[in-house]
């Protein structure tokens, strides 16, 4: 009887710990999902904000800002990023599903957080350009993506665009530098030793006497 409760009582104490990890996991994967949505929304509307300002001022006739660095000129891209691949709008956008979907499952199962905002920022640079590919003219699927920043010789960028570029550099850098594993406690507890054995060191007292 005593050893059923014994037994009871050290599975209930072993399970305890996992049930609490698991459910602080699945708390912090909430709140990982959470925070990544609400920063994707903020992208796709940032993006979507400045290219209707964009194309409400500067369609006609462009503008200069910084001294004249950076010019703000209204272009029309139905090609890819930075006006690559033109003319192949209904395929990019399917594309451009297909990899969102993707995105969105890498960042719900990293657990780094730098990697998690390059994903953020690939994710939200792709919906942000999506979009354009969805609603604008001339229509369903063939929408041209707005470009309005011009700098140097650099091609025609949105805002969507840098988050896409950004968030490719952290991917890179976090590539060539990845992060130092944290030591498993499991592994580097403090050393146990099997009460049956005895430390080379030291002698047994009945073997000491018989000497």
């Amino acid at each position: 009887m005593e050893n059923g409760v014994a037994d009871r009582a050290g599975s209930e104490g072993v399970t305890a710990p996992v049930q609490r990890g698991r459910s602080r996991s699945r708390g912090t994967g909430a709140r990982r999902a959470l925070v990544v949505s609400v920063a994707v929304a903020l992208i796709v509307a940032a993006d979507q904000v400045t290219k209707s300002i964009a194309v409400a001022r500067w369609s006609d006739e462009s503008g200069r800002i910084f001294d004249g660095r950076i010019e703000l000129v209204v272009t029309r891209n139905s090609g890819s990023a930075f006006s690559r691949f033109q003319n192949l709008t209904p395929l990019l956008a399917v594309g451009a599903v297909v990899v969102a979907i993707v995105l969105a499952r890498a960042a719900r199962a990293t657990t780094d957080r730098v990697t998690l905002w390059a994903l953020t920022l690939l994710l939200g640079g792709a919906l942000g350009n999506l979009s354009d590919r969805l609603l604008r003219s001339p229509s369903f699927l063939h929408g041209r993506v707005v470009d309005f920043v011009k700098v140097g010789w650099w091609p025609v960028f949105n805002v969507a665009d840098s988050c896409v570029t950004i968030g490719a550099v952290l991917l890179i850098v976090r590539g060539l530098f990845p992060p130092r594993l944290a030591a498993d406690p499991a592994t580097t507890g403090p050393a146990t030793t099997d009460p049956g054995t005895t430390d080379p060191g030291t002698t047994d007292p009945d073997t000491a006497d018989d000497g």
